[in-house]
């Protein structure tokens, strides 16, 4: 179903509709991420994000068309109706750099598109997650940031290994160097990438390495409930070539694990895994440099560590755009609301309680 918005009605501007499924709108999205770089924009991701956690929830999609063509979607939906109206994005929880879909994900008119989104649709309250920083979302929405968080890249294009490595320090590239070595002096080492035969065995290796590291598994949006959802994507992934799941092997032995995605030249490093038994050999460490490599060579121009100020994710960027959590409200109850949610996030043991809340 289809209802046009009263939010666009001047001369030349866009006109915004709502949609209530994804399915009608699968070519126009394509079309729009044709040319982009960011995976949690594709069709792909969102609908079976949606078929996953959309839990009877009402979506309220909205399409921004100017002469006829799509220029912009913005899929929201209503996370909450009583006692808040609360809107928040598709994909929210597993995503990075969430956001309108539109081409190449132009600033500015993401920004436009989003607030006409926002004016369409009666709520209370709207929060975006993971939004791209630096964009002013915050003015642009008439709200605040609830926080913000580190989104590490390290830039590929035109450059060697040689150049990768020649951006860190004597001692890094040292490191480098003898983690391998040290691994290959006392154990037969191997690495190997899944294919076709071996992918259902090799997610189940890497799921249970996951679960070997991790005893408290509540904040993790990878394992345990919400290993389903990302079982079948890393298949659709592999369908559309998209899938990168490197292992490390000593003696035969997977000991760690590299899951993400090589879409569209960009390289998503979303899940690494280990034994923790291994942690004194580095394993994690010689997998992730092996994956930037081999990144390299298949053409990647980007390698994006993804969100979050771990000191893992510092040791090859380039660049660190960030990420933002914005809070929006739109009635006097939602403005409440949002003071409410920032003020909660300050205080000790907040960030952990609305995590839980937003999952």
């Amino acid at each position: 179903m289809i209802e046009r918005s009263g939010a666009s009605r001047l001369i030349g501007a866009p006109t915004v509709e709502l949609v209530d499924g994804l399915e009608p709108l699968r070519d126009a999205w394509d079309g729009l991420t044709a040319n982009g770089d960011n995976i949690f924009a594709s069709w792909d991701w969102n609908e079976l994000w949606w078929r996953h956690y959309g839990g009877g929830r009402r979506l309220r999609v909205a399409v921004a068309t100017r002469d006829g063509d799509v220029e912009a979607i913005v899929p929201l939906f209503f996370w909450s109706g009583r006692p808040l109206r609360l809107l928040r994005l598709v994909g929210h929880g597993h995503g990075d750099r969430l956001g309108p879909i539109c081409d190449r994900d132009e600033p500015g008119a993401a920004e436009h598109a989003l607030r006409e989104a926002l004016r369409a649709v009666p709520h209370d309250l709207f929060v975006g997650d993971w939004l791209a920083g630096g964009r002013g979302w915050a003015a642009a929405l008439g709200g605040r940031v609830l926080r913000t968080t580190g989104y590490p890249i390290l830039a590929l294009e035109g450059r060697s290994w040689d150049d990768v490595l020649a951006g860190t320090s004597p001692r890094f590239r040292k490191n480098v160097r003898q983690s391998r070595n040290r691994l290959e002096r006392r154990h037969a080492v191997s690495f190997r990438s899944s294919d076709a035969e071996t992918l259902e065995g090799d997610l189940d290796t890497l799921f249970g390495l996951h679960r070997a590291r991790f005893v408290d598994h509540g904040s993790c949006h990878f394992c345990g409930d919400y290993e389903p959802f990302q079982r079948e994507f890393a298949t659709l992934a592999f369908e559309r070539g998209w899938l990168r799941l490197l292992l490390l092997e000593l003696d035969g032995e997977a000991v760690a694990a590299e899951f993400g995605f090589l879409f569209h030249d960009v390289y998503f490093a979303y899940q690494g895994a280990r034994n923790p038994k291994w942690d004194k050999e580095s394993v994690g460490f010689v997998v992730e440099v092996e994956t930037i490599r081999r990144s390299l060579e298949e053409g990647a121009v980007e390698f994006r560590f993804l969100g979050g100020e771990e000191a893992y994710k510092y040791r090859f960027p380039t660049e660190d755009p960030r990420l933002e959590t914005v809070v929006a409200g739109r009635t006097a109850r939602g403005r409440l609301a949002g003071a409410t949610l920032a003020t909660a996030w300050r205080v000790p043991g907040g960030e952990t309680l609305m995590r839980r809340v937003g999952a």
